[in-house]
């Protein structure tokens, strides 16, 4: 009873910890990125020849080609790097947080939807075609099937990649500013490498990745600010839906098998791991409670 009681209090301060850093970020911070946003389509609105996708293609196709043959010289490295911008394989990492700091998931399941959308929004708007449908495949590193639908603009990964991080970043930021600098640069250095990875597969533009990126911390920001107030996951310490969470996790894990047999890549084996380490501390949860 003590040691439960111990656990509740830990994860109740992490929650805290979490909520408390959600309430220092305000509006302002979406200031940069809508400036940033801004001139993106200032520029080409001032430099369309022909299409705007046709532009948007001709004006970054050598940065494409150059950045490509630069970050596919470890293509297993790069291609596993980039699976981490798919929510099926990207989540199980953070999955431990669902019960420690329920708050954490509030943003996220909220940014992670207006992430979708969006995403499916501005690629039937701008639908501009993937590299594959434009250039020369034997020009440059394809990694996995080639992707010829229009589709480039934004890429999902990198704004799914940096919905996440940007969201790890400020519930977990550190209170000493030397930590939070070594924490900042942790975090977005991981977020770029995920998202540069389009590039190196060839499945994206270097400004898909940059517009993802950017749109991704504007959607994480947005979440934030929409919870502060919330407490909609409070259920999930209730352990009478645990196996509810726990069938979930059975299906999901059924999804990384399925990936993982399909691919067997490093990256869907460690997701995985994740997965089976999150729901044996439920399950573990579960049966200590009903024995009690």
């Amino acid at each position: 009873m003590i040691d439960e009681i111990k656990g509740l209090s830990n994860e109740s301060a992490l929650d805290s910890m979490v909520t408390n850093n959600f309430k220092k970020v305000t509006s302002r911070f979406l200031i940069l990125p809508i400036i940033l946003l801004f001139l993106f389509f200032v520029f080409f609105a001032f430099n369309i020849k022909n299409t705007f996708a046709d532009t948007y293609v001709e004006s970054q196709k050598a940065m494409f080609l150059e950045l490509n043959e630069l970050l596919s010289v470890y293509p297993n490295l790069a291609y596993n790097i980039t699976y981490l911008g798919d929510c099926l394989v990207l989540f199980p990492f953070v999955f431990i947080f669902l019960f420690a700091a329920p708050k954490f998931w509030e943003v996220l399941l909220t940014s992670s939807l207006f992430t979708i959308i969006t995403s499916a929004l501005l690629k039937f708007i701008f639908a501009i075609p993937r590299p594959a449908a434009l250039i020369d495949i034997d020009t440059f590193t394809i990694m996995g099937r080639p992707n010829i639908m229009h589709t480039s603009l934004p890429s999902g990964h990198s704004m799914t990649a940096f919905t996440v991080v940007t969201i790890l970043l400020f519930a977990f930021m550190p209170q000493k500013k030397s930590h939070k600098v070594l924490w900042s640069v942790i975090l977005i250095s991981i977020g770029l490498s995920i998202a540069f990875s389009r590039v190196a597969v060839g499945a994206h533009y270097p400004f898909d990745v940059v517009l993802g990126c950017t749109i991704g911390y504007i959607m994480a920001i947005l979440g934030i600010t929409i919870n502060k107030n919330t407490n909609w996951l409070f259920w999930m310490k209730n352990r009478k839906f645990y196996p509810i969470i726990m069938l979930i996790f059975s299906v999901w894990m059924y999804l990384v098998i399925l990936k993982l047999i399909k691919h067997n890549m490093v990256i869907f084996y460690l997701s995985f791991i994740a997965l089976i380490v999150t729901f044996c501390i439920i399950t573990f949860k579960y049966v200590k409670k009903n024995k009690a």
